[in-house]
């Protein structure tokens, strides 16, 4: 079946269960566009499992310009529910993939070498990367062995890109800001369904700027990529392939086309777990490496006077000024590094991280235990860095992005100004080195993820920026029948790069589109 074919048939059911009743569940709330996907066996009980770290990954070597990592992407047995085994695939067999440690201006390459039975696509997540290792969806790495040449009959995309086989080097410059970044599969048509099933990891840039302040670090500056899933009664991850393979025909069955919702919260792979902290500041670095499900982040009980979570970072780095919340709104893809200071709670007290936009088990993310007391040299500065804004005057044209599921009767199903992502076909060209607005308009939830360029939010609707919106960002999230205003200056490098939004599975049923930066 042709793509196209595919998402005629999809449209086609828009006004059955196929789409039209979950986008409607969309409407009603601030909450996902999706519809939940149960687990079919016994959860466990939520706060009954240590939090995992995922480990730092040690560079195959070194010199003064280059860090060289090494990483296998292949299936592996995990015990993500006690007692049963699940399969994954993931970065050296892990999920999470081991975090990668970089430092800001010195190159980072990963040789990353593909034992999975279907092809591969690696992005770095907010890497300011040459558009050839940006991880461009038709770039495939095919397997490294007898399974490429299945691969590469069965995926109908393979001649249009740069494609290798067994092995590929990714080169990450990273002249860019301390951040936290995220790498993760990447492949058209099946980006949903390879995230969901593991290839998915955190990668962090520190720079100097970010290390003279005195920010929590070391154990108490935690990673924590939050992914709902659903698990088949063998234990299996559940997700509604409408083929299980991954080597013919993209999308899910029905009614998920508008975004699959899982009812197990993980928190680097592990259901609601627990940890232990000091009556001390922790950096928590925020990722919803969820496909479709927003967060409403926030403590439970809040600590006197409120405002539990401190605002220090988004998704380019660190914030000009700390901003206070009380709870934080999250959209798949994006980051927010916050620190919660639980020497505003008691020795022996239980906070418990929770989703305000969940539900039942959903409602619930983790439990932070305070199990002792602790000396506090840390502190949040009033001034964190300096942010330039983008001066308006200074933009050379205003484009504008619809993002809408297409007509019932025009066979498309989810679209960028009506028309369904082709490699083909150019959306903008923006000129090397010059700054534009973006005016993004939706019908639905749409987290917007900008490839290369980070930007500003000018406004929303009719007013300014919301109280997420500081910063430099690459993913905005845009909700249901609204108008944002983006300002984003695009240089760096010369080349074909996408934009889309990271509702994986509106991603996956042509919801992206091209720019050509040059």
């Amino acid at each position: 079946m042709t793509r196209r074919g595919f998402l005629g048939i999809l449209a086609g059911a828009a006004t059955g269960t196929a789409i039209g009743v979950p986008l409607l569940s969309g409407l009603r709330g601030s909450t996902s566009t999706g519809t939940v996907l149960r687990s079919q066996l016994p959860l466990p009980q939520p706060f009954t499992l240590p939090l995992a770290v995922p480990p730092v990954l040690a560079p195959a070597r070194t010199d003064t310009t280059t860090d060289y990592y090494e990483i296998t992407q292949r299936a592996a047995a995990a015990e993500i529910l006690p007692g049963v085994p699940t399969t994954i695939w993931g970065y050296n067999g892990t999920f999470p993939g081991p975090t990668i440690v970089s430092r800001s201006g010195k190159s980072t390459v990963v040789t990353h070498r593909n034992e999975l039975p279907v092809p591969v696509v690696v992005h770095l997540h907010g890497g300011r990367t040459p558009p050839e290792h940006d991880g461009y969806p038709t770039d495939l790495l095919l397997p490294s062995g007898a399974d490429a040449a299945a691969a590469a009959h069965h995926d109908h995309h393979h001649l249009s890109g740069n494609v290798t086989q067994g092995q590929r080097d990714y080169v990450y410059p990273l002249q860019q800001r301390a951040a936290t970044l995220w790498y993760h599969d990447h492949r058209m048509d099946f980006t949903g369904a390879s995230v969901w099933r593991g290839l998915a990891g955190f990668h962090l840039v520190h720079d100097a700027e970010e290390e003279a302040l005195p920010l929590p670090r070391g154990d108490r500056d935690l990673p924590l990529m939050i992914a709902d899933r659903a698990f088949a009664a063998d234990g299996s991850l559940r997700y509604p392939s409408l083929d299980p393979t991954l080597l013919t025909t993209p999308g899910v069955s029905e009614p998920y086309g508008a975004g699959v919702l899982g009812d197990v919260i993980l928190v680097n792979g592990v259901p609601w777990p627990v940890t232990e902290v000091s009556a001390v500041r922790y950096r928590l670095r925020l990722l919803n490496a969820s496909n479709a499900r927003r967060y409403r982040v926030a403590l439970d009980p809040p600590p006197a006077g409120g405002n539990g979570l401190v605002q220090i970072g988004t998704d380019g780095g660190l914030l000009a000024r700390p901003v206070s919340h009380d709870a934080i709104e999250v959209a798949p893809a994006q980051r927010y590094d916050v620190v919660a200071d639980f020497g505003r709670y008691r020795v022996g007290q239980e906070v418990t991280l929770v989703n305000q936009f969940g539900d039942g088990p959903t409602a619930r993310i983790m439990r932070f235990r305070v199990a002792r007391g602790g000396s506090d040299d840390t502190s949040v500065p009033d001034q964190l860095c300096e942010i330039a804004p983008l001066d308006q005057a200074s933009a050379v044209v205003t484009r504008t992005m619809r993002f809408r599921h297409g007509d019932v009767n025009s066979m498309s199903g989810w679209t960028i100004n009506d028309q369904p992502f082709s490699p083909d076909l150019i959306n903008a060209r923006p000129r090397l080195g010059t700054t534009e607005v973006w005016r993004l308009v939706s019908d639905f939830h749409h987290p917007i993820h900008l490839h290369l360029a980070h930007f500003q939010v000018l406004s929303r609707g009719t007013s300014g920026p919301g109280p997420h919106d500081h910063g430099w960002k690459d993913t905005l999230d845009l909700r249901p029948a609204e108008e944002a205003a983006i300002i984003a200056r695009f240089d760096g490098y010369a080349g074909r790069y996408i934009f889309h939004c990271h509702n994986l599975e509106h991603e996956d049923m042509a919801m992206m589109g091209n720019f050509v930066t040059g």
